[in-house]
C-alpha cells in the first residue's frame, strides 16, 4: 500500500514513511493510493472478531510494510490501556445503540488511535535510530489522550497547543498535571483554529520541520483515521448480530471531521452503512456544506461542547479530493480560494455526492442540555454534551426502522458543568479523575503566533 497527497505533490509513500511524514511536505493531506475493498463474506467474518484481533486485521490492509507480527504487538499493547474487556462497547439505550468510545486513559475516544500512534511511533524511532518531536493542537481531547500515548517515550517529545480557556477544566487538567520530562503544553491565546493554523504553518516550513525531525499527532496524520474505521466494523456487527438488520446508520458529533471521515472510508470499504450523520453544534460548517453545499468560515463560537468549536475541519480536504475525482490541481484551486475569500463553491453533480454521503444537523446548546436532561429522566443513562449532539441529531434524522449508533465520545465526567446544568449534579468520576485539581501542573501561556511557537520549539526540541 503506497500514499500520495491531496495536493500531488509527494512521491508515493510507504505506511511508515506516511506516519512519520504526517502532514504531506507539499501542504497535503496523505491518502491511500486506493481504498481496499472487503466482500459480504468477508465484512461478516472480521466483525464476529475480538476488537484487538479485528483491529489488526483492518490496519493490516493499510500498514502492509510492518512486519505482521510487530504490528500485532503494537495493536495488544495499545488496546491492553483500556478498562473495558470489548474495548470499545455497543449498549442499546432506549431505541437506539451507543457506542462507547471513552474507556482509555483519558476517557475520550482520540485514545483509540493515540494509543496505538504512541506506540507505533516509538517503534519507528527505536527502528532508524532517530528522534522525534511532537506537534499538535487540540480543541481538547487530542491533546491528553496524545500525551498520555506519548508520555515517557524514549526520543520523542511531544508539545501540544491548546486554546487557552477554551477548553473544559478536566480537559485542560488532563493535560498540564502530566509533568514528565518530555511533555510540554502550550496554551495559546485564542481558539483552536489559530493553534492548528499554526501547526499547519510551522509544518509548511520544510526546513524547520527537518532540522527539529518534526511529526504530527493530529489526524492529519494518515495513522489516527485508519485506526478510528475499526470501531465502525466492530458496532456494525454488534448492531446486526442483534437487530439482523443489513444496514446501520451512525450519527457522529465531529468539528474537524476526521471520525466521520473514518466512517465513510469503512462504507467505501464495503461496510453496509446505511447513513452517516454529521453533528455539530453551532459551529455548524460541515451542517452547512452538507445541507447546502455552504462551505464558508464564520465566527467560532464557545460552546457546550467544546471539543467541536472548530470552523476550518482540517480533515475536509481528504474528503475535497474524492470530491474532485482524485484531481490535486482541483484541490489546491479550491484551498486558494479557500484563504482568499473563506468560502468554497460546489457544483450541482458534487452537492448531489454530497447528499448520497452523508446527511447533518446543527444542535444547540439548549437542545445539548434538554437532550442530557431527558435521556437520563428515560433511562438513568448520562451522556456528554458531545454525545448528545450527535443523539439529538441522529435522532431527528434516522427512521425508527432504521438502526441507528450514536458515538459516545467521551465520558460525562470530562463535562461536569454541561451535565450539572442539565440534571442538577455532577456525574460521578472515574478514578483517574479523582482528586485531579490536586496534582501538580505544567504549563506555558504563549500567543497564537508561528515565530514565537518556533521560537519555543527550537529551544525545547530533541
Amino acid at each position: 500500500m503506497r500514499y500520495i497527497s491531496t495536493r500531488g505533490g509527494v512521491r508515493p509513500l510507504s505506511f511508515e514513511d506516511a506516519v512519520m511524514m504526517g502532514l504531506a511536505d507539499d501542504g497535503g493531506l496523505l491518502l491511500p493510493e486506493s481504498i481496499p475493498t472487503l466482500s459480504p463474506e468477508e465484512i461478516g467474518d472480521l466483525t464476529s472478531l475480538p476488537y484487538p484481533e479485528l483491529a489488526f486485521r483492518i490496519i493490516s490492509l493499510f500498514a502492509t510494510d510492518i512486519p505482521p507480527d510487530i504490528l500485532k504487538e503494537l495493536i495488544d499493547r495499545s488496546y491492553g490501556t483500556f478498562n473495558h474487556p470489548e474495548i470499545t462497547p455497543t449498549v442499546k439505550k432506549s431505541t437506539f445503540y451507543i457506542l462507547e468510545l471513552f474507556h482509555g486513559p483519558t476517557l475520550a475516544f482520540k485514545d483509540l488511535a493515540l494509543q496505538f500512534l504512541g506506540n507505533l511511533f516509538e517503534y519507528l524511532v527505536e527502528k532508524r535510530r532517530s528522534r522525534m518531536n511532537i506537534l499538535g493542537a487540540t480543541s481538547g481531547d487530542t491533546g491528553s489522550a496524545a500525551i498520555y500515548g506519548l508520555r515517557g517515550k524514549r526520543n520523542i517529545n511531544i508539545f501540544i497547543l491548546h486554546p487557552q480557556g477554551k477548553v473544559s477544566p478536566i480537559q485542560k487538567l488532563q493535560m498540564t498535571t502530566v509533568t514528565d520530562p518530555n511533555v510540554f503544553n502550550l496554551a495559546v491565546r485564542g481558539t483552536f483554529d489559530d493553534g492548528q493554523r499554526i501547526v499547519k504553518e510551522i509544518f509548511g516550513d520544510l526546513d524547520f520541520k527537518s532540522r527539529h525531525a518534526l511529526a504530527s499527532i493530529n489526524s492529519i496524520n494518515w495513522a489516527r483515521l485508519v485506526a478510528q474505521i475499526v470501531y465502525y466494523f466492530y458496532a456494525w456487527g454488534k448492531v446486526c448480530r442483534d437487530t439482523s438488520a443489513p444496514e446501520v446508520t451512525f450519527s457522529v458529533p465531529t468539528g474537524n471531521f476526521g471520525d466521520v471521515f473514518a466512517g465513510w472510508l469503512a462504507k467505501r470499504m464495503g461496510l453496509p452503512i446505511a447513513k452517516l450523520v454529521i453533528a455539530t453544534n453551532e459551529n455548524n460548517i460541515l451542517a452547512r456544506f452538507v445541507r447546502n453545499g455552504d462551505y464558508s468560515l464564520g465566527k467560532v463560537v464557545e460552546t457546550l461542547s467544546p471539543s467541536m468549536d472548530i470552523q476550518v475541519a482540517s480533515n475536509f480536504e481528504r474528503y475535497l479530493f474524492y470530491i474532485y475525482d482524485r484531481d490535486p490541481g482541483r484541490v489546491c484551486k479550491a484551498l486558494e480560494t479557500f484563504r482568499n475569500t473563506g468560502a468554497i463553491s460546489f457544483s450541482e453533480p458534487e452537492l448531489k455526492t454530497i447528499s448520497e454521503d452523508f446527511v447533518s444537523d446543527s444542535v444547540t446548546g439548549d437542545e445539548t442540555i434538554a437532550t442530557i436532561r431527558d435521556f437520563y429522566r428515560q433511562t438513568g443513562y448520562l451522556l456528554d454534551p458531545h454525545t448528545a449532539v450527535g443523539v439529538r441529531a441522529g435522532l431527528r434524522n434516522t427512521g425508527p426502522e432504521q438502526p441507528l449508533v450514536c458515538l459516545a465520545t467521551a465520558h460525562p465526567a470530562k463535562f461536569s458543568a454541561a451535565v450539572r446544568l442539565a440534571v442538577g449534579f455532577d456525574p460521578r468520576r472515574p478514578p483517574s479523575l479523582q482528586g485531579i485539581e490536586k496534582r501538580e501542573e505544567r504549563c506555558h501561556i504563549i500567543e497564537a503566533d508561528p515565530e514565537t511557537v518556533k521560537e519555543f520549539l527550537a529551544r525545547h526540541a530533541l
